[in-house]
């Protein structure tokens, strides 16, 4: 197996390991299985996870300044 090395902000590297963990697999072998995704594809799309794919224009014709407006008044 080849090595790769990464350069990662410290927090996410943290997030993901506790991600790897709870999933009884490597930070390695998250990333793996990101690549492989990634490469496997059949177009040069960017990736996008299975999930969001799926939501992808489920909520046409919302105006995105309401959504900011509802952001700013959750997290006031």
């Amino acid at each position: 197996m080849a090595k790769l090395t990464l350069s990662v902000d410290a927090t996410v590297i943290e997030r993901a390991k506790r991600y790897a963990s709870k999933r009884g697999t490597s930070v390695s072998g998250l990333v793996e299985q990101l690549l492989d995704l990634a490469a496997s594809g059949s177009d040069d799309r960017d990736i996008t996870p299975p999930v969001l794919s799926r939501l992808r224009g489920s909520i046409k014709g919302v105006d995105v300044r309401d959504y900011h407006r509802y952001l700013e008044r959750k997290y006031r």
